[in-house]
């Protein structure tokens, strides 16, 4: 057992260490050449902290947990084999690297496998560089790569990082682990909270019944043209039918009687969609009964049917909740409303911002210490909750870390500002920088210089998140589902801490080696 551990760690630097061809220089573009550098030096990161060695550890690990169960199942004996133990390493540090880049570069799936194929620097980067013809990851694959971990795993990265960054030197004079000029300070926990916008348009009722009609009929069409069909009209002709009402719907407003006529056109609205849902309900037992008959796989073939069956729940839900809001003219509880039909776990945010007074999303907690570097985050997928008890949540989740007694004080704005959390921070001995809600306990606190400075530097963490939801996550993020989403911001927060260490200052000894 010993020795194969040492046999498959050897195979591990050998293929870390495997020739690479140089980058290509370039001249007369400075930010190239920044951009360029960043690169390089997030690379080194990588090796550096053992974030890449853990990750592609965990791949193997999880293809050899894949491999037992499917022998165990079938009775027999076996294993993952040296060559396809080395494919698995492969695809793990080009799929660490290809979702790192992406973020960075704040493309979509498309456009980061045609930028790989374009540019020299980023084959580079994700070792997909070769003499010869280049091969790079599809969209597809891209796509794979971003699911294949679950935050937990992506958490783990994170605190591997944050752990390398902060290591103190091992003696005096020694260099740090990643080649810092200082380690990080962790001596401040700067926390926030925001909504994250998720892919869908403003939620107005009717538009809920035009959404249906074109999923239900786009999956009816790709059922038809696979030769299972039902008797029925054109697909299409039901999509334009649709989109007449919702025109005629529009334009309701700016008449005299635009109430009476609202209420007919919905009426017409809502017997459309039952038809279309009649049709798309016959299509779905056709294929799941006889999707052998097609060019379909089983995956495919469920795919269709979950889409169909996601509407058929929802769809009489948002009929009445239009009925209810248009026709009888009553309120529907926010908690009883239907925002979309296809991310059914989208919240009301009630910001009171001049810019966005209400927002539909997930609420995102970030905590960052004072050189900007995430610490600890949450995305929440169902109901929101309040600041306080997310900082209860954070602490919580950071004491399992040797790094947490570190951590000396605590800075967040009136949110958290709670009786509660000041009596919390107490039992920790932990220091309380928290904006308090009472006007006149605030005056005497701002009488404290600490106090001062702490929420001075507490403005920036608004900066932050900004840069976090703008450039990382992309606003709104373009991932689908609460579990794809949690993973995305897991990659966005590691893909963000490698980007703020990479600009840190770098000690004099490793800045000199490498510009030699």
């Amino acid at each position: 057992m010993l020795f194969k551990k040492i046999v498959d760690r050897a195979r591990l630097v050998a293929e870390q260490l495997r020739l690479r061809l140089p980058i290509p220089t370039v001249v007369g573009n400075v930010d190239h050449l920044r951009f360029e550098e960043e690169l390089v030096r997030i690379d080194g990161l990588l090796v550096a902290s053992g974030v890449e060695q853990k990750y592609v550890s965990g791949g193997v690990a999880r293809a050899e947990a894949e491999v037992e169960k499917a022998y165990r199942a079938a009775r027999r004996k076996g294993r993952l084999s040296s060559g396809a133990r080395r494919v698995i390493q492969k695809q793990a540090r080009q799929g660490l690297r290809c979702n790192v880049l992406r973020l960075l570069l704040g493309e979509d799936f498309r456009g980061m496998s045609r930028r790989l194929a374009e540019a020299p620097l980023f084959q580079w980067f994700c070792g997909v560089d070769r003499l010869g013809v280049v091969k790079v990851p599809t969209k597809s694959t891209l796509q794979r790569y971003s699911r294949e971990v679950s935050e937990e795993v992506l958490r783990d990265l994170v605190n591997g990082l944050m752990a390398a960054g902060a290591e103190l030197p091992s003696q005096p004079g020694g260099s740090q682990k990643l080649g810092l000029e200082a380690p990080l300070d962790l001596e401040a926990y700067f926390v926030d909270t925001t909504c994250l916008k998720l892919n869908i348009h403003f939620p107005v009722d009717w538009v809920l019944l035009r959404d249906a009609a074109r999923t239900l009929m786009k999956a009816t069409i790709l059922i038809r043209k696979r030769g299972l069909k039902v008797r029925m009209k054109d697909p299409r002709d039901f999509l334009r039918d649709m989109n007449r009402r919702c025109i005629e719907m529009t334009h309701t407003a700016r008449r005299k009687d635009g109430k009476k006529g609202r209420k007919k056109i919905l009426r017409e609205m809502t017997a459309l969609s039952r038809t279309i849902k009649s049709h798309a309900v016959r299509h779905r037992a056709l294929l799941s009964t006889r999707w052998r008959e097609t060019d379909l796989s089983e995956a495919q073939a469920q795919q269709i049917i979950g889409r169909i069956d996601g509407i058929v729940e929802n769809l009489p839900k948002a009929i009445e909740q239009a009925r209810e809001r248009l026709i009888r003219g009553r309120f529907v509880p926010n908690e009883e409303k239907i925002l979309t039909l296809y991310e059914p776990h989208a919240e009301i945010l009630i910001r009171g911002k001049a810019a966005a007074k209400i927002e539909f999303g997930s609420q995102l907690f970030l905590g960052e210490q004072r050189q900007g570097v995430i610490l600890d985050w949450a995305l929440l997928d169902g109901e929101t909750e309040t600041d306080a008890n997310l900082l209860k949540e954070s602490l919580a989740r950071l004491k399992v870390l040797p790094e947490f007694k570190r951590i000396k004080v605590v800075a967040g704005d009136r949110g958290f500002g709670t009786k509660a959390n000041a009596a919390m921070l107490s039992d920790a001995e932990l220091g309380n920088a928290l904006c308090p809600k009472a006007p006149k306990e605030l005056t005497q606190r701002r009488q404290e210089k600490e106090f001062r400075d702490l929420q001075t530097r507490r403005s920036q963490t608004e900066g932050r998140i900004g840069i976090f939801k703008n450039v990382f996550t992309g606003n709104p993020i373009l991932a689908k589902g609460p579990k794809n989403q949690a993973a995305e911001v897991g990659w966005a927060v590691l893909t963000h801490n490698l980007w703020v260490i990479a600009r840190l200052p770098q000690a004099e000894l490793q800045s000199a080696q490498r510009a030699a």
